[in-house]
């Protein structure tokens, strides 16, 4: 493959800078990487092994700036010195994304949002596997660099359609990234401490995905998610849209896109004039049902066989840490949802409850308004278990509803919780924050849940 650069920089050594470094080093580019904190041995030994240099502990603006571009990790900050430096001496300056996808002619379906983009991705991923070589990669934990680099290594040939989760983060560090299916699911508060606490400036990162678009490609949204269907209007009025527009969605009325609907608890997708019925799915709840419907429009727009995407709806299981089903101990079902992180998420699991429900909640808040959850708290929760190293948030919202306990570590949180509940209660992780405070990340939390359910 023929890559532009020669030689490059990487800025920081997470899975995406590492990921990056791989695949850079078998194009046969020189590669100088970077990381401001200290590298794993283990990840010092796979640099070596791929034969590119490094440095830890800060950043040589010198080393850096010798690069022809330079390749930095999405948690890096555009407001960093070392970024602003970058700018200042006119490199080119990109994320992994950008790196990888200029080196390969996959068909690429990308899915961003705020909740449902890793369930939506893995959907579009099982089903398009079934008719074409397909890869997933992205922000649903390997990077897009290393999966392409393991196919080179392993002599594979280019995949045919790459499925790709993509945060805002990868999104504010694109230039030309250029998806034929693109994917939005929702949009609702996240990472809002890095928008200056705006929902519209978090809106507009995720809709970059629209002007990434190629001109012949397709973006697929739910326009029953208001934010969503308000800021395309508004996106429309300043951006010339090349892209075709499809919308799925569930509520009244449809709005002017709408191609996927739900008729009499099936879904319908309509393209062509011709229509295509998914009886039922395996995973339920209303947010799987936009999930579902954005997946099999996307593989029907890669001409994916219709019995194909039927049959592979109507078998998926559920993600790990992600509403999963863990045990039912003396008629107490135990729920592990450690992926919901903001509220949107953990109002869909609450949402799918039909038991009373021992919560289970907590962790570094991101901006969190609890209030979109008081009423479903008052009519499904009948104890909170606060989970965090800083409870206070959690206990003002709701401590006027019921009874909030608070627990240090998750061993004496699903203990509490087990005493709490009644045959025919189930216990939910729905933690609605991020795990940095007691865990490594929200992997860690959801297999010490399930360790402690299984000790019980």
């Amino acid at each position: 493959m023929n890559t532009p650069y020669q030689h490059i920089a990487i800025l920081g050594a997470g899975e995406s800078g590492m990921g990056a470094a791989q695949f850079a080093s078998k194009l046969g580019v020189h590669v100088f990487l970077s990381e401001y904190g200290i590298l794993s041995n283990e990840d010092k030994l796979a640099l070596t092994s791929w034969g590119v240099q490094y440095e830890e502990g800060g950043h040589s603006e010198a080393a850096i700036l010798s690069a022809e571009a330079v390749i930095k990790s999405p948690g890096i900050p555009h407001s960093a010195p070392i970024i602003e430096k970058i700018k200042e001496a006119g490199k080119p300056l990109m994320g992994e994304l950008d790196w990888a996808s200029r080196h390969t002619n996959a068909k690429i379906v990308a899915i961003t949002g705020s909740n449902g983009k890793t369930t939506t991705a893995t959907l579009c991923h099982h089903i398009i596997s079934a008719q074409y070589d397909t890869v997933i990669a992205g922000n649903i934990g390997v990077s897009l660099g290393r999966v392409l680099a393991q196919r080179m290594k392993d002599g594979q040939n280019d995949p045919e359609v790459i499925v790709l989760e993509v945060s805002s983060f990868q999104l504010d560090d694109a230039l030309i990234f250029e998806p034929h299916i693109s994917i939005l699911t929702n949009i609702t508060p996240d990472h809002l401490d890095r928008y200056n606490y705006d929902i519209s400036n978090y809106a507009r990162s995720k809709f970059q995905l629209l002007d990434y678009t190629a001109d012949t490609g397709h973006f697929i949204y739910c326009d029953d998610d208001q934010v969503s269907s308000e800021f395309l209007e508004k996106w429309q009025t300043k951006q010339n849209i090349k892209a075709t527009l499809f919308a799925v969605g569930i509520d009244a009325p449809a709005g002017p896109h709408r191609v996927a609907h739900l008729n009499n608890n099936k879904i319908i997708i309509t393209l062509n004039n011709e229509a295509m019925t998914i009886e039922e799915l395996a995973m339920q709840g209303k947010h799987n049902t936009y999930n579902g419907m954005a997946a099999g429009l996307s593989a029907q727009l890669l001409k994916v066989r219709n019995q194909t995407i039927r049959e592979k709806l109507e078998s998926f299981d559920a993600l790990e840490h992600r509403l999963e089903s863990v045990l039912n101990i003396s008629g107490v079902e135990y729920i592990n949802d450690s992926k919901a992180t903001n509220v949107n998420a953990t109002y869909y699991a609450l949402e799918c409850q039909h038991k009373p429900v021992v919560w289970i909640v907590g962790g570094v808040d991101k901006g969190n308004d609890y209030n979109e959850l008081i009423a479903l708290v008052e009519n499904k929760v009948k104890s909170i278990i606060a989970l965090g190293a800083d409870n206070s948030k959690i206990i003002e919202a709701f401590g006027q509803i019921t009874e909030v306990i608070e627990a240090e570590t998750m061993k004496s949180a699903v203990r509490k919780a087990a005493r709490l509940a009644k045959k025919g209660d189930a216990v939910l992780l729905s933690p609605c924050c991020a795990s940095f405070d007691l865990f490594e990340n929200f992997e860690d939390r959801g297999n010490q849940f399930k360790d402690q359910v299984r000790n019980l």
